[in-house]
């Protein structure tokens, strides 16, 4: 067994470029081959996993641009888990660090609320918060209540139509232009809409811990449409006194 998991870890190092690692069992100028098939598969397994999890950074600028950014991606940022689901964390910062990305200045928000979507989508479970169980309390309990927003909640907000664009884009629409109306993406699980402003400082205030008062001074005016939405949505987990 430890002649085993120390040849494991040479054809780890192996992989990575240290053949003279795998020295030990291999003859000399042997296994390069081989080598360069696994390389291949487990670069191809990298790129394809990106172009599932940034679907709509990947619409915006081709199949043939984003594979070779994706290439050069995992080459810097190999996974460190074999599950690929999740893999992509960093992309759509590096994507801001890469200088053919530059030429289209909304692709790294783009990539960034793909990213939000792939959280949100893998994130824990918990029941959401029911109209009925808020219904329960008393007005003077419910002023003084904060609730916890649900694992699975992620928004990002934008000065310009960005959010509009995303959904446009995984729509297929051709219709993507991008406004200049600020605007805020909600995701909870498989779900996603565009929110304005007053939603989005309802949420930041629950997520900040403030009471539902100091959320709907926040919100300012329609404070109980913006609640009944926000619950429909499942947004909420528990109430946190």
């Amino acid at each position: 067994m430890p002649e085993l998991l120390d040849f494991q870890d040479a054809f780890v190092a192996a992989l990575d470029g240290e053949r003279a690692a795998l020295s030990p069992w291999l003859a000399d100028g042997a296994g390069e081959a081989g080598l360069a098939v696994y390389r291949n598969t487990i670069a191809k397994g990298c790129v394809d996993a990106l172009a599932a999890n940034f679907p709509t950074a990947l619409s915006m600028v081709g199949e043939d641009w984003f594979r070779a950014a994706a290439s050069l991606f995992a080459r810097e940022a190999p996974p460190t888990s074999a599950a690929l689901l999740d893999y992509g964390e960093d992309f759509p910062a590096w994507l801001g660090r890469f200088p053919p990305a530059q030429d289209t200045p909304y692709l790294v928000g783009i990539a960034h609320l793909d990213r939000l979507r792939t959280e949100s989508l893998f994130a824990a479970g918990a029941p959401a918060l029911t109209a009925e169980t808020l219904a329960a309390l008393a007005p003077e309990a419910l002023a003084e209540t904060r609730l916890r927003l649900h694992p699975s909640v992620r928004f990002a907000a934008f000065d310009a139509g960005l959010p509009s664009l995303w959904v446009a884009a995984r729509e297929g629409r051709e219709d993507l232009a991008l406004s200049e109306t600020p605007e805020t993406l909600l995701f909870v699980r498989a779900a996603h809409r565009v929110i304005g402003e007053a939603e989005t400082e309802f949420l930041r205030a629950c997520r900040d811990g403030q009471t539902l008062t100091q959320a709907a001074e926040r919100a300012g005016d329609d404070v109980a449409s913006i609640f009944a939405r926000l619950i429909a949505d499942g947004v909420f987990m528990e109430i946190s006194r």
